[in-house]
């Protein structure tokens, strides 16, 4: 099964942003870990698309791993991401993670690309196990009920033996169901540690149900984050950045987030480790990003995070792991 790399027990740090390959190398330079781009095709915010912002970010950074958080897979034809993603998995020499969800809080979307949306998760089921099939490089037949295609060969394979890691985000039971069944890795967001805890119980337990192996299995998150010395200036800026976001008001909780001073963003982060958290996505809540640049808000959080909270946060988890071990 593919997987993103890390060593066991290892935790990895990564950002999502805007694919802007100046940033990218930046960012890559400050020594992160991965780099993720989302995208939507006719949401109600402006936003980059997942696939073309990949592509921008492959071109401008030679060591991070890069991930869409993620690639609203039930808009697309899978022949198209499957030549796509092969494409760039090899261009990077194997650093895909490919990010797949249903998407849905933006009805427009799926009726501009003419998918019905009440079909988005069974569409998802199966183009999962298509993708992996057409990563072979081999011909490839297929009878399903949305994506039915006959001796299909995308070629060259990606570089990744089995094409890059498929992670499962989302929010709902289908998506741990997904998840434990289909998936390469889990990538909630929004979740507390203990919420994501449980995931973590109900996708082992199905996937043993299932005579599944997890080996390789990633466990990813997508954490909104804001870090400042005044703590009640750093969930007034995260809720600022979430309501214009999301276009409503959205409370700021200390257990779904991490959000404040240093050491109560590294203490969040370990609470998250402890919960079964192994490669964490940070979506800056900061400033006013934007599909073009990146606000000075949002950088100082990024450069709090690299210079101040992340090494913290790796040597109390290191020290932990090896109590563990002892």
């Amino acid at each position: 099964m593919p997987g993103d790399g890390a060593p066991p027990g290892e935790l990895r740090f990564g950002v999502l942003f805007n694919g802007d390959p100046r940033r990218a190398a930046r960012l890559e330079r400050w020594g992160v870990d991965s780099l993720w781009v989302g995208g939507h095709i006719a949401a109600a915010n402006p936003t980059a698309e997942a696939l073309t912002a990949l592509a921008r970010m492959s071109s401008a950074t030679e060591r991070v791993l890069l991930g869409t958080s993620v690639l609203l897979l039930p808009l697309y034809p899978p022949a198209i991401v499957a030549k796509a993603v092969a494409d760039l998995d090899r261009v990077t020499g194997g650093r895909v993670i490919l990010g797949v969800g249903v998407g849905g809080e933006s009805p427009q979307e799926y009726r501009a690309c003419q998918v019905p949306r009440e079909t988005r998760g069974r569409r998802l089921d199966e183009a999962i196990p298509l993708l992996r099939r057409l990563w072979t490089a081999e011909p490839v037949t297929h009878e399903g009920r949305y994506y039915p295609m006959c001796d299909v060969r995308i070629h060259p394979a990606p570089a990744q033996p089995g094409g890059p890691p498929i992670v499962v985000a989302g929010r709902q039971d289908a998506a741990v169901r997904r998840a434990a069944r289909l998936g390469d890795g889990w990538m909630p967001y929004l979740y507390s540690p203990r919420r994501y805890a449980a995931s973590a119980a109900a996708i082992t337990e199905t996937a043993a149900a299932a005579g599944r192996d997890l080996s390789g299995f990633g466990w990813y998150a997508m954490i909104f984050v804001n870090v400042n010395p005044d703590r009640d200036a750093a969930r007034a800026e995260a809720a600022r950045w979430l309501g214009r976001t999301y276009g409503q008001d959205f409370p700021v909780s200390g257990d779904r987030m991490a959000v404040g001073t240093v050491p109560d963003v590294a203490g969040q982060l370990l609470a998250y480790a402890d919960a079964g958290v192994r490669h964490f996505i940070f979506c800056v809540a900061a400033g006013q990003d934007s599909a073009t640049s990146a606000p000075p808000e949002s950088e100082a959080v990024v450069r709090a995070l690299t210079d101040q909270v992340l090494p913290a946060v790796r040597a109390a988890w290191r020290q932990h792991h090896h109590h563990r071990q002892r």
